[in-house]
């Protein structure tokens, strides 16, 4: 494990612990405390079981189970909205993929501006290294690369400077999020870098300004200056209109099957308590896939740590698990060295996962993949067809799939 996973122990064990320490402080304690910046080390009144949550580690039905035992939904309200939200970014960006891989594109075409305009790289390299000047922000841009970690708060004013003082593309930012967090989820971090721009609540950009910084920083930073008092003008193009979510299928329960865990899901609970006969087990590691640039070592390593700790507990069941993979070709390759007569895998939100697995798909010979859906994100993605608060409206129909 290296240093910086000491916060974050990579292993379901640990995320339960926490989970279990956090549950009877999710009500007014969090509503209370959680705008107040925290640290991996000490993250305050917010539970920090995000990097659990976006892998799959603990599923958002048990968390918010968990915080159940202890709360009633009206005293855990503002939890339970900051848990579904999770949901609501990824059943809209699933609604509208086209937006993540607009997102793709974009940031092609800027990691070749930045090899050729030298204004622009220093600029970028500036803010990714933390010596923009500006204290709070380049002590944020510290705090994320050595911990993986940033409070939702910081996240917001971080990328607010990043986007209206700096004026630097939100894209270039996003991925240096994506590159450095332990809980980078493709879905939240891209619409929630695209919402403080003010181009996903079209027209209402986030501002940071001085005096929120020193309120909710505990006094930490004081006097900030030189922060945009406005946004920057940006193009805003129209949302594309919703599209019909892919088809998943049941499998075939009588023929030997592949388990595949993925880094949007390594503790696929939903299969594994009413599954075909299991053969073998692998793990599929795409994130590299999302990023021009190298991504940090510690996300990668929370990640197939966190699959090795699943692989333990499957290996008596299944027996010990292959090598990862990381394209279609290999799965396929897999597959069929196996003699597996169909895959299967929790189904994973539009991101580099969900293209991996769409590649597959494309191919010859291999033996059909299923996607077994979650019961929460099947009930929850579809209702992702405007903003946040109509979809809050279905809480309370959520929250009855898990009680």
């Amino acid at each position: 494990m290296t240093n910086l996973l000491t916060n974050f122990e990579p292993t379901r064990a640990a995320g339960l612990e926490r989970l279990k320490n956090f549950a009877p402080d999710a009500g007014q304690k969090y509503a209370i405390g959680r705008n107040y910046e925290g640290s991996a080390k000490d993250p305050g009144a917010v539970s920090a079981l995000s990097p659990y949550l976006r892998s799959g580690v603990l599923s958002q039905s048990e968390v918010l189970r968990a915080v159940l035992d202890h709360h009633s939904p009206k005293e855990a309200d503002h939890f339970i909205a900051e848990v579904l939200w999770r949901s609501y970014w990824q059943g809209w960006l699933a609604l509208r993929p086209a937006v993540w891989d607009s997102y793709q594109a974009d940031l092609k075409h800027l990691f070749n501006q930045v090899q050729t305009q030298s204004g622009l790289r220093q600029r970028w390299q500036s803010a990714c290294l933390g010596q923009t000047g500006i204290a709070p922000f380049d002590a944020w841009a510290h705090d994320l690369v050595r911990s993986g970690y940033l409070h939702n708060h910081a996240r917001m004013w971080f990328a607010s400077i990043w986007v209206h003082t700096l004026e630097l593309p939100w894209q270039l930012g996003a991925d240096f999020f994506l590159r450095h967090l332990l809980d980078g989820c493709p879905a939240s971090n891209t619409l929630g870098w695209k919402w403080v721009a003010g181009l996903q609540t079209i027209g209402k950009p986030y501002i940071a300004t001085p005096e929120n910084i020193a309120k909710f920083t505990h006094g930490r930073f004081t006097e900030v200056t030189g922060l945009a008092g406005q946004a920057a003008p940006l193009a805003a193009p129209a949302h594309p209109d919703p599209t019909p979510l892919w088809d998943t299928r049941q499998p075939d329960r009588a023929l030997p099957t592949g388990l595949i865990l993925h880094e949007d899901n390594l503790n696929p609970a939903h299969i594994l308590t009413d599954a075909p006969p299991l053969a073998g087990h692998v793990t599929l590691i795409a994130t590299a896939d999302q990023t021009p640039w190298q991504m940090a070592p510690h996300v990668g390593a929370f990640r197939e740590q966190a699959a090795q700790d699943m692989h333990r507990k499957l290996a008596d069941r299944i027996g010990p698990a292959s090598a990862p993979l990381t394209s279609a070709q290999a799965l396929k390759a897999w597959a069929q060295d196996q003699g597996f007569a169909q895959l299967i895998t929790a189904d994973a939100p539009v991101g580099p996962t969900k293209a991996v697995l769409d590649a597959y798909d494309t191919l010859s010979d291999g033996p059909p993949l299923i996607r077994a859906r979650a019961r929460l994100d099947a009930t929850a993605w579809p209702l992702a067809t405007a903003g946040f608060f109509k979809f809050r409206a279905h809480i309370p129909k959520l929250l009855g799939l898990i009680t």
